[in-house]
């Protein structure tokens, strides 16, 4: 009787560690998700600008740093890229870091 009880206690707790298991992936995949559209949102505010100010910059490192851990793709990376080579300030040339 006490082994029938500890199985379906065990059962239980494994079926339920499945589901969080999986609505955590879920959960990363969404935030992934949302900060890759908000580096490409800011991608493409800074190039209708031209530019990106020190602000913009230190906007997208914070999101680009948790979707890097995240494991996002190479679009979010390049558009970071791409940001980090805008001028700071209007009429600048390129940065060549």
């Amino acid at each position: 009787m006490w082994g029938a009880i500890a199985a379906a206690i065990v059962g239980g707790m494994v079926a339920a560690i499945k589901r969080l298991w999986g609505r955590q992936g879920a959960i990363e995949s969404g935030v992934k998700a949302l900060l890759h559209d908000r580096i490409y949102g800011e991608y493409a505010e800074c190039m209708q600008k031209g530019y990106a100010t020190v602000e913009d910059m230190r906007n997208i490192e914070y999101l680009y740093s948790p979707y890097h851990t995240l494991g996002g793709n190479s679009t979010g990376t390049e558009l970071y890229n791409r940001i980090k080579k805008l001028p700071d300030h209007p009429g600048r040339k390129e940065n060549t870091e």
